[in-house]
């Protein structure tokens, strides 16, 4: 669910990529992770901290809009008598910067204008919410959550409480997300406001619901926030693809560029869209430009995929080798997955799960640890993870995937017939590789005797919007 940032984790520094895959210069972006722990409060360092009022001031080039801006409040800061309006305004357009750039290192830059607002402002909350944002894309929840905590309990604006229970739901806190949330819409149902209700009617299983509340986020939009609208679009996109309504998930995916043209989220969304609708070509192409704009291991394992599925072989291996090298740097959790998924470097799969689920423990991180310790032949220790990624009913079939062949294994086959049964439902979502697997498990439960595997079970409810 985005807010005024990406959920979905974005890039680490990359060389050039191979054929299908390359973006025209990202030879300045900055890893996610590579800084995690030196960033934590209680770490030493060598050498003293760098001053963050002279980084926000970093020269900046790029030719667009938004770089203009950025440009003219730097010069317009050093001689400015109160340049706390002008801090705060810098660290919000470093944020949006980084939004369409898909480049985290502007998040970096962002929490530095919070730190240097702290310095001459040390009662700011815009300091708070800005840095607690800042860190929050930067999936640092647990250094966000304080200062959330501190915004909601000294000012309590809406998106204070929205900032709240962002880093809960990421942690894994679900009940206390919700209740931040519901306070948001009560308080100012807006776009933001529906978005999260969204997400949480997804996480808890309500399909339905999710569309509704997200289609009343995308008519809620603002038209001076394109990015914010084609976000919402793609995301709706997504839902109706979960639920098999292919057409709809195409029109919501061709919206969102017409907002914002080149959106990678959306080609990805109309990639995986054509792969569902067996139109594996078409999807190369959607997939290629995403991949070349936002090469994140989400992107470069669908179009893997996509490539198998029209025998260019060759450029997949191209494209593999390259997720092999910058996987761990770009997103843990995800190549943490494809690891498992394709059996390779299965201790190192687990590895990354453990250290995602220190910081962020919500079920998608328990579903990873519980497919790679699955992958490393350590199928008890996986079920537990397994029933905890499965346990709110997400509208997810990875998941109930995953869960159902972990079952299957140990043997367990009411469990897998009742996790095969929602991986059938929501299908269409899945990978090439995955359907092929899924359909084996099928086809395994029938030759045992298992009825039943295609029925629809009942969605449930969560907290509406006025």
């Amino acid at each position: 669910m985005k807010t005024t940032g990406p959920f979905v984790l974005m890039l680490a520094a990359l060389l050039a990529l191979p054929t299908g895959c390359r973006p025209e210069d990202q030879s300045h972006r900055i890893s996610l992770h590579s800084n995690k722990r030196s960033t934590d409060s209680n770490s030493t360092s060598a050498f003293p901290a760098p001053d963050p009022c002279a980084l926000v001031l970093s020269p900046h080039r790029g030719p667009g809009k938004l770089d203009e801006e950025i440009r003219q409040v730097q010069s317009d800061l050093p001689a400015a008598r109160q340049p706390e309006l002008l801090l705060d305004r810098l660290g919000w357009l470093y944020v949006a910067k980084a939004r369409s750039s898909f480049d985290p290192g502007f998040y970096k830059l962002a929490e530095q204008c919070a730190l240097c607002l702290a310095a001459k402002a040390p009662d700011s909350a815009d300091a708070l919410l800005l840095r607690g944002h800042a860190l929050q894309s930067l999936h640092r929840f647990r250094q966000a959550e304080p200062l959330a905590r501190k915004l909601v309990a000294e000012r309590g604006l809406p998106f204070d409480h929205g900032l709240l229970g962002d880093v809960l739901m990421e942690q894994g806190r679900l009940v206390e997300a919700i209740e931040e949330y519901q306070i948001m819409v009560d308080t100012k149902p807006d776009a933001q406001a529906y978005a999260r209700i969204a997400h949480v009617r997804w996480l808890k299983g309500d399909l339905t619901g999710a569309i509704a509340a997200m289609q009343m986020a995308a008519g809620a939009a603002s038209p001076h926030a394109a990015e914010s609208a084609a976000w919402f679009y793609t995301r709706l996109g997504a839902f109706h693809l979960l639920g098999g309504d292919l057409r709809s998930a195409r029109t919501a995916g061709e919206t969102a560029l017409s907002l914002q043209p080149d959106y990678p989220p959306a080609l990805l969304l109309l990639g995986r869209a054509r792969l569902a609708a067996d139109q594996p070509n078409e999807a190369v192409e959607f997939l290629r430009l995403a991949c070349r704009l936002n090469p994140l291991p989400e992107f470069q394992w669908t179009l893997i995929e996509a490539l198998d599925a029209t025998g260019q072989t060759n450029e997949a291996q191209q494209v593999e080798l390259e997720l092999l090298r910058t996987g761990t740097g770009n997103d843990p959790r995800t190549f943490s997955l494809f690891l498992a998924s394709y059996g390779q470097q299965p201790e190192r799969a687990v590895e990354l799960a453990e250290l995602e689920l220190a910081e962020r423990a919500d079920v998608h991180t328990h579903d990873a640890l519980a497919w790679s310790l699955a992958a490393a032949g350590r199928w008890e220790e996986a079920l537990p993870r397994s029933r905890r990624a499965v346990s709110e009913g997400t509208a997810d079939p990875r998941l109930y995937l995953h869960a159902g062949l972990i079952a299957m294994h140990l043997d367990d086959m009411s469990q897998a017939r009742t996790a095969l049964a929602l991986a059938v439902r929501y299908r269409h979502s899945l990978l090439p590789s995955e359907q092929r697997r899924l359909e084996v498990a099928l086809a395994s439960q029938l030759s045992l005797g298992e009825q039943g595997l295609r029925s629809r079970p009942t969605e449930g409810q969560v907290a509406s919007p006025p």
